[in-house]
């Protein structure tokens, strides 16, 4: 069985870029690990309620098949933070699927896994992109060899199918 870990923010995180991919990838046989800074309880931007039952500190790249970077404004919590950099870098390294939607695509620009690759991410995260060297497109979703970004929520469905498909 696939393994994939969620990246995501301990609060205002959105909703539907986070359970839609997840529901995607358990339907098609993937078992999907949720972490954070902390330890429990997650809140949506909407009042959805999610779990983190592991630190993003304790993530080894090795116990997993790809990494997803879940959006909303709470996900800026790791445009610097030192682990979510390191495991994009590492999964990236490993030839892992790497996979950011809405303004998380910045936390794979500042790790700079994007330099010359196609990617796209919430209007607010271009100006971050380009600096990290992407080719931005502005699609809803771009697939560039093992790296999946996507624009917002309205692509949370595209974005979870395209991560199946990479996995396969």
């Amino acid at each position: 069985m696939k393994r994939v870990v969620f990246i995501t923010a301990p609060e205002v995180f959105r909703d539907e870029e986070y359970f839609k991919p997840k529901e995607i990838l358990e339907k098609a046989g993937v078992e999907v690990i949720t972490a954070s800074v902390k330890i429990g309880e997650l809140m949506g931007r909407f009042g959805y309620k999610t779990v983190s039952t592991v630190l993003i500190s304790d993530i080894k790249s090795s116990d997993f098949d790809a990494i997803v970077y879940v959006g909303g404004g709470g996900s800026s919590v790791f445009f610097e933070n030192k682990s979510a950099l390191q495991l994009a870098n590492e999964f990236f390294n490993q030839n892992k699927p790497l996979a950011a939607i809405c303004i998380a695509g910045v936390i794979l620009a500042n790790s700079g896994v994007l330099r010359g690759r196609k990617a796209t991410v919430y209007i607010d995260g271009k100006e971050a992109l380009l600096r990290g060297g992407a080719d931005y497109t502005g699609n809803s979703l771009e697939v560039d060899g093992n790296i999946i970004t996507a624009n917002g929520p309205d692509a949370a469905e595209e974005f979870g199918k395209a991560i199946v498909k990479v996995l396969q």
